[in-house]
């Protein structure tokens, strides 16, 4: 799954990178402690092909939700089901998008329980494309809001050490077909990425506060951790 994520590099960049014109309300970063709820970049494509980088709140609201806590928090979407929960499928078909993040982080517990957290990037440093379905959501009084979620599968062989599920990650030559750019089958990418695209590390548990920020957040910790997963 992913909950939580870092976003450092500029809008400016990211509309350059996606070939997208760029919204003027996008949010700030850096930010090294992106948490549910909170607006993410987001990349979409209307029925012309024109990308726009934009924000929407991290956290799908269906259409029946009567106010934004209506029920559950749909942060993620599982591939798996994805085209048949009443929540996504017409999303899945009609709405795709492309979260851009530097990082996301994932937890693993130790003997005593504690949450020990883990922040994991593409090895070879570019900004992750997570797979999203998004959809504009209208309150009773007409009021909108545009929200999503991240696409996750099951975990590939290195991250099953971490966590039985990670977010469907789309590689450039792909954005088009997710985008609904380039006809049908998009479905065929809601696959774990390869074994050796990720690497990760150990962070400081400060990161397990959702009001934590700064750069501090994804060095790496220092200590003698061994209890945990090998990093890759």
């Amino acid at each position: 799954m992913c909950g939580r994520m870092a976003v450092t590099l500029p809008p400016d960049a990211m509309a350059r990178l996606f070939a997208a014109a760029p919204a003027n309300d996008l949010p700030q970063v850096p930010n090294y402690n992106v948490c549910p709820t909170n607006d993410v970049h987001i990349v979409t494509s209307d029925m012309h092909g024109a990308r726009r980088l934009g924000a929407m709140r991290w956290g799908f609201i269906p259409r029946w939700y009567k106010k934004p806590s209506g029920g559950p928090l749909l942060i993620n979407a599982r591939a798996e089901t994805i085209a048949e929960k009443p929540a996504f499928r017409d999303a899945a078909r009609n709405r795709r998008g492309l979260i851009i993040a530097t990082g996301f982080y994932e937890w693993t517990k130790d003997a005593e329980g504690g949450r020990d957290p883990w922040y994991i990037t593409r090895r070879d440093a570019a900004p992750i494309a997570f797979a999203a379905v998004w959809q504009d959501w209208t309150d009773p009084e007409g009021g909108r809001q545009a929200t999503c979620a991240i696409v996750t599968t099951a975990a590939n062989a290195p991250m099953q050490a971490i966590h039985h599920r990670m977010p469907v990650i789309i590689e450039p030559q792909d954005w088009p077909l997710w985008l609904g750019e380039a006809g049908k089958g998009a479905a065929t990418l809601m696959t774990a990425a390869p074994d050796d695209l990720l690497q990760w590390h150990r962070v400081d548990r400060a990161v397990n506060s959702n009001r934590a920020q700064g750069a501090g957040l994804i060095e790496p910790f220092a200590s003698d951790y061994s209890q945990g997963p090998d990093i890759p």
